[in-house]
């Protein structure tokens, strides 16, 4: 068994997400979503969906992108 990073649960059924050369152990997704998603720069909401980057930044869509000054972001429908 191993133990959840988030919430340290040692659990029978984690899992691992290999991402950027390091190794991460969830109990749960949102743990997972907790300590991976990324954060909106504009108005701080974790981004679990598709979100937009712009110049290296992370926002949860078009509209907080333009919030921000991005230009010719749009979202798709």
């Amino acid at each position: 068994m191993a133990t959840c990073e988030v919430c340290g649960n040692t659990y029978g059924m984690t899992f691992e997400v290999h991402a950027q050369g390091s190794v991460h152990v969830f109990d749960c997704f949102s743990c997972a979503i907790h300590r991976m998603a990324p954060v909106c720069e504009h108005c701080r909401v974790q981004i679990i969906g598709q979100g937009v980057e712009a110049d290296g930044h992370f926002y949860c869509g078009a509209h907080c992108a333009r919030a921000e000054g991005r230009v010719g972001i749009v979202d798709r429908v």
